[in-house]
């Protein structure tokens, strides 16, 4: 089945053949084989590691136990596994045979579970050990559900087609009810040539290491897409990210590169067992999923020697499609278009901003989804003809660097003039006791609109009405009067996706 190793990248932005007849499994496993690196390390997870041949061999043991069950092409199969080497084996397993896996976050209860499981319409579930007291109660109420997955042997699949549907994923409901969001087989391979390779520059002798979960869109690509189209070691983490079981890996495993979310790395600064800069091995971080206070990548750069490249991606995109470069990285600017993607900022009635304006951004690109499942209406109010409407607000400065100004229903409006949650949470973030901060709009004594902020501590400060005052004064020496906070809380934690996403519309109740 042909490959897309073949794409040609002689030209700006790259022009990428896409074969007809083409299967993601079978090019992400098959072309490893083919360049003669059966025997180096693809996976390493808590357990063992494992070699790119060893995958190969597990990825078509698990296709034809699908098939032997009686799964046929386009049947969907439910993965909540955790990340190990089972993940990578279960879901290109079901792709090379021509099967959809939905992959799911871990983290989720029953009744997420159920609602999943029965707007799929999966036939057949495969669940990590530790996971299965969460869908017992729920298999006799299933009726799509036929299996419990076993393995099976034989069989090379159905043919596949760069545009059939390939995998699921559900978008993280960072502002509600999560779509399960189909990608064809296209475009995984398309993101490691256009973001892995072409940006971040990945190589077969990188080792990655994502903090973010297969299960999800930054994690697929980071930690198992970039590995196998590329040819790189992946080491995989089963445990929740925490400073403390990121810093082992990072001690043990010696990654060259770091997948994080700003929470994390937040976190990871402030803890007493950050590692010395010598002991690491990183050329390269990355950060997704919120915007990446500028002081917070100052910081980071200072204790280990090493950039954050901020991006930005979507569920619906599948992965980045505008990051910072290696040697190009402005704090407090996301950065500039991974090439291939079209971008344009566009106000309320659809039309172009000027230079410097906030708009919302609308992607156009070769990976982006092809619909939501079961969802027609808000397919056709997000995908309009070829562009996706993100829903994320930006400007563009006078050198091409894009700005996050936060989502579309996020901005506020105060005294005539539109406010920037994230640009308010940056510099709350910059005071020295705050750890985290989420800022939504809320409703003062006249029915107007003002900037309310949550507010996380540092470990040992306390609360107090002269640390509010302190925060507020904070923000005025830093931002128009207008945009700081005329109410603070103290809060122990913030309401947030597995993704790191902070939910504001949890907050603005």
């Amino acid at each position: 089945m042909p490959s897309l190793r073949a794409a040609d990248h002689s030209v700006s932005p790259p022009k990428i053949h896409i074969p007809r007849d083409y299967n993601a499994a079978y090019d992400l496993i098959e072309g490893n084989l083919c360049a003669g690196s059966a025997g180096k390390v693809a996976f390493v997870d808590d357990t063992g590691q494992y070699t790119f041949g060893e995958v190969a061999e597990r990825v078509n043991r698990f296709g034809s136990g699908l098939r032997a069950m009686g799964l046929e092409m386009e049947h969907r199969v439910l993965l909540a596994l955790t990340d190990t080497i089972d993940f990578p084996t279960a879901f290109l397993g079901a792709i090379k045979a021509g099967i959809i896996p939905v992959a799911v976050n871990t983290l989720l209860t029953s009744s997420d579970y159920e609602y999943m499981l029965s707007d799929s319409r999966a036939k057949a579930l495969v669940v990590s050990e530790q996971l299965l007291p969460k869908f017992a109660p729920l298999l006799p109420n299933l009726p799509f559900l036929k299996h419990v997955i076993v393995s099976g042997a034989g069989a090379s699949g159905p043919p596949t087609t760069s545009d059939d549907p390939c995998f699921w994923l559900y978008s993280s409901g960072s502002t509600g009810t999560p779509k399960a969001v189909v990608h064809v087989h296209s475009s995984m391979a398309v993101t490691a040539d256009l973001y892995g390779k072409g940006v971040l520059g990945v190589t077969e002798n990188d080792v990655l290491f994502s903090a973010a979960k297969l299960a999800f869109a930054y994690g697929l690509g980071n930690a198992q897409t970039f590995a196998l189209a590329i040819g790189a070691t992946a080491v995989l983490m089963a445990e929740r990210a925490t400073p403390t079981s990121v810093f082992k890996r990072l001690a043990e495993r010696k990654p060259t590169i770091f997948y994080g979310v700003p929470t994390l790395y937040g976190a990871m600064l402030a803890s007493p067992e950050f590692p010395k800069e010598k002991s690491l091995t990183l050329r390269l971080c990355v950060s997704a999923g919120e915007a990446l206070p500028a002081d917070m990548g100052r910081r980071w750069k200072e204790r280990t020697g090493v950039d954050i490249l901020e991006g930005i991606g979507s569920t619906e995109m599948l992965h980045m499609f505008i990051s910072a470069r290696p040697g190009d990285v402005r704090y407090g600017a996301t950065g500039k278009p991974v090439p291939g993607y079209e971008l344009r900022l566009v106000d309320e009635q659809g039309a172009p901003v000027g230079q410097g304006e906030i708009g919302e951004l609308q992607v156009s690109g070769p990976t982006s989804a092809a619909y939501y499942w079961n969802n027609r209406e808000k397919t056709r109010s997000t995908f309009v003809g070829a562009w996706f409407r993100s829903g994320d607000k930006f400007r563009q400065d006078e050198e091409g660097y894009f700005v996050y100004a936060g989502r579309t229903d996020d901005m506020l409006r105060v005294s005539g003039f539109y406010v920037s949650p994230a640009e308010v949470e940056a510099a709350l973030v910059s005071h020295e006791a705050v750890l985290e901060a989420a800022v939504v709009g809320h409703e003062d004594d006249n029915r107007l609109i003002k900037p309310k902020a949550f507010v996380v501590l540092k470990q040992g400060q306390s609360p107090s009405e002269s640390l509010k005052a302190t925060m507020q004064q904070h923000i005025k020496d830093r931002l128009a009067p207008y945009k700081y906070p005329r109410w603070i809380e103290f809060v122990n934690e913030l309401p947030k996706t597995a993704t790191g996403k902070i939910q504001r519309f949890k907050l603005r109740g």
